[in-house]
């Protein structure tokens, strides 16, 4: 081969990499920018989520006072659930109420903008409670609480989302090793291997399992990612 059929080869080797590159580069831009290059354009479509009306009207409402007891990230934290939609979407594939049970017991509601996991029924007309999306995907609670869940909080003076995910995961376990075992579970029988952890300003209690008798794991190390996941349970007459 002469030098000049080499330069040529190499000409035309360098020329059709740098058409791939050019090709590779236009590509990428097409793919970041959503935008087919190559071939028939194709439309971007890119959800934007809008605030309903009322979402809008009740970010103007005031903040409900004499709640200084609670830390700041339990007075801050707003509910993703502000959007019927997004919380029927959710229910629609997540059991709440138990096997046999009528349903229209309660009614599962959003919350408003200005709503907080520490608020109490001040000025409602209906009663209801808070529970949070995990207690349902994850530790497999269902409605309506039994005795021995109702006992529990009772005795600890906690509402349902004042209770960490993880003691909960506690309690659900130790009630189905006593079933397991036909045993009677039993509020104080439970609250037995456990020590709670109070803190100052209130966040959530935490159940702390004592050394010397603890046969249970906790469900999670770090227990992360529910604060805003939190709803209405509306009690039914």
């Amino acid at each position: 081969m002469s030098s000049s059929d080499s330069m040529s080869t190499s000409s035309s080797s360098e020329s059709t990499e740098s058409e791939r590159s050019k090709d590779r580069r236009l590509d990428d831009e097409g793919m970041s920018s959503g935008v087919v290059t190559s071939g028939m354009p194709m439309e971007v479509v890119r959800e934007v989520r809008e605030d309903p009306p009322e979402e809008l009207e009740e970010s103007n409402w005031p903040v409900k006072g004499g709640y200084g007891w609670a830390a700041a990230d339990v007075r801050d934290q707003s509910s993703l659930f502000r959007w019927s939609r997004l919380l029927n979407s959710w229910l629609n594939c997540t059991p709440i109420i138990s096997k046999g049970v009528n349903g229209d017991i309660v009614s599962l509601e959003r919350v408003s903008a200005i709503d907080r996991v520490c608020h109490g029924q001040e000025g409602a007309t209906e009663r209801f409670f808070y529970m949070y999306m995990c207690h349902f995907s994850q530790l497999h609670v269902r409605l309506p609480l039994d005795d021995f869940t109702m006992g529990v909080l009772r005795a600890l003076n906690v509402a349902p989302t004042q209770l960490h995910p993880n003691s909960w995961a506690y309690l659900q376990a130790f009630h189905i090793l006593c079933q397991s075992l036909y045993l009677e579970s039993t509020p104080y029988a439970f609250l037995y291997f456990y020590d709670t952890r109070p803190r100052r300003p209130a966040t959530w209690l935490s159940l702390i399992s004592r050394p010397s008798i603890s046969r249970l794991d906790a469900f999670s190390q770090s227990f992360k990612h529910f604060k805003d996941g939190y709803f209405k349970v509306v009690v039914k007459e």
